[in-house]
């Protein structure tokens, strides 16, 4: 099939914006001296907020679509799905960019690789859910994974670093080539990597079972287990807690919360747009997936003694309650309608979920500047030593475990539970909810933490007084999560009637 000459470029702005971004930085790097490293970080943020500029005009249009095909499907589209997920992958990078300046005062970490990479990584995130066939899919998901890999590792001396992207890596690879060889199969079916015409062609195969029927539902689930990897579901998220726990503590949260939405939103694209006809293949499976990474996730928090350790079982459990909504598909009662609506409910929950995410590995971060083992314990009185990072420390947990004050944590596993009870899967509500009574026992032991008596003598104080740009951008970081987590704990419908748009 040939493609159209004319491409909208408006359409591929936000993507094609951070990739001149990167571009620019690598070039820069060459001829700015190590003294002025920081200058790389400056042209990361200038790109960032130009893309969601662009972004944010976009959203003011029409839908664009370009890269079609002379059959009438398209390979990029920018709806209101697409644009969703570009804010929320833009919104991360700056807050992670912000994050990250104190990375580069012991010049361990190369500025300039360190701000390339991590664009590079990110202009993947924005094709991913604008993605409408296979190999697009596919490309996107690996420009997001291979500088992860190198980012995790980059910092020069560190042997935990290098253990933990060597893990990152292994992990992916096998991922991708569960994804490969699914996709393979479902192309051989249906002779289409478009995924209106694998949809439509699926169509017919179920209309005639037999072997060819049951290759194409083994390719869905082979696809359905490659991202299953990415978004560190159970039993495919051992890499998860490893990679977390020895990269930088701003990469650990940028693989949180844009690796992990990257990975749904490619998930939702693949499931929703070209395997709907086999929603009671992967229905079922997305169902016991969500269940088990819910319950090994919070069970598993429960034991650990170091935050970003704790954080990134955290991050595992809260992947099943993202994986929650889509398992209405499990009953037969809740196609069509009701599956748009519990991927609504996933949307609202992955745009509240990146605010307290990003916000409590941000306290986690400045924290470590302090107690660079991060130990659990290393919070504690830190209500007496620097209060403005313990209150916020503790709504972000209370947040995470959806309690108040962080009524938006619990808006969000309101709206899960729902969907989950609205699509006929109530035994799946019931799981979500015993494992939210898990949750508070970790979430809580911190923020509990933070108030306690402190175990050193006073005069600690000092030790947070930092006149460099760095921590001050890190309490800028903190400011723009915590504004957005109580926004949306206070009036939360402007996130939900973005997410029916984008859903629908």
């Amino acid at each position: 099939m040939s493609l159209v000459q004319s491409i909208d470029y408006a359409a591929i702005a936000p993507p094609l914006v951070i990739a001149i971004t990167a571009l620019v930085v690598l070039v820069t790097d060459l001829f700015v001296p190590d003294e002025r490293r920081l200058i790389a970080a400056y042209v990361s943020l200038v790109g960032t907020a130009g893309a969601l500029g662009v972004t944010a005009w976009l959203a003011t249009g029409e839908p664009r679509r370009t890269f079609c095909f002379a059959s009438g499907g398209c390979t990029y589209v920018t709806d209101d799905f697409t644009l969703f997920f570009q804010v929320l992958f833009l919104a991360a990078l700056l807050v992670v960019l912000l994050l990250s300046l104190p990375l580069f005062g012991d010049g361990r970490m190369p500025a300039g690789e360190y701000h390339a990479l991590l664009l590079t990584s990110v202009t993947g995130m924005l094709v991913l859910p604008a993605a409408r066939d296979l190999l697009t899919l596919l490309i996107a998901l690996e420009v997001v994974s291979l500088p992860a890999f190198v980012l995790v590792g980059l910092r020069r001396g560190d042997s935990r670093g290098s253990e933990a992207a060597l893990k990152f890596f292994l992990f992916s690879v096998v991922s991708t080539a569960f994804t490969v060889y699914g996709m393979a199969l479902v192309y051989g079916v249906t002779g289409s990597i478009e995924l209106g015409g694998i949809s439509h062609a699926l169509v017919g195969v179920r209309a005639h079972p037999g072997a060819t029927a049951s290759a194409a539902g083994a390719g869905v689930v082979l696809v359905l287990v490659g991202f299953a990897f990415k978004i560190s579901a159970v039993p495919f998220h051992f890499w998860a807690p490893d990679t977390y726990q020895g990269a930088p503590v701003p990469v650990a949260a940028f693989l949180s919360v844009a690796s992990k939405a990257a990975g749904f939103a490619g998930l939702i694209v693949l499931l929703v747009q070209g395997f709907r006809p086999y929603a009671d293949v992967w229905g079922p499976v997305i169902a016991v997936l969500a269940a088990v990474t819910m319950t090994v996730g919070n069970v598993a928090a429960l034991r650990q003694w170091q935050l970003v350790r704790l954080l990134a079982w955290s991050t595992v459990a809260q992947a099943g309650y993202l994986l929650v909504p889509l398992g209405v598909a499990s009953s037969s009662l809740s196609r069509g309608a009701v599956l748009d609506d519990g991927v609504e409910a996933t949307l609202t929950y992955l745009g509240i979920y990146a605010a307290m995410n990003l916000g409590a590995f941000t306290c986690v971060a400045l924290v470590a500047r302090r107690h660079p083992r991060a130990a659990i314990d290393g919070v504690r009185g830190l209500a007496y030593t620097a209060p403005v990072i313990a209150v916020l420390l503790a709504f972000f947990f209370t947040a995470l475990a959806g309690l108040p004050p962080g009524v938006a944590g619990l808006f969000a596993k309101v709206v899960v539970l729902r969907a989950a009870v609205d699509g006929h899967v109530t035994w799946l509500a019931v799981v979500a909810a015993v494992n939210t009574v898990i949750g508070l026992a970790y979430y809580l032991r911190v923020a509990a933490l933070v108030f306690a008596p402190r175990a050193e003598p006073g005069g600690a104080r000092a030790h947070w007084a930092d006149p460099s740009g760095s921590r001050r951008a890190g309490m800028l970081a903190l400011g723009l999560t915590a504004v957005v987590t109580v926004a949306l704990s206070v009036y939360p419908q402007p996130l939900l009637h973005v997410a029916g748009l984008a859903a629908h």
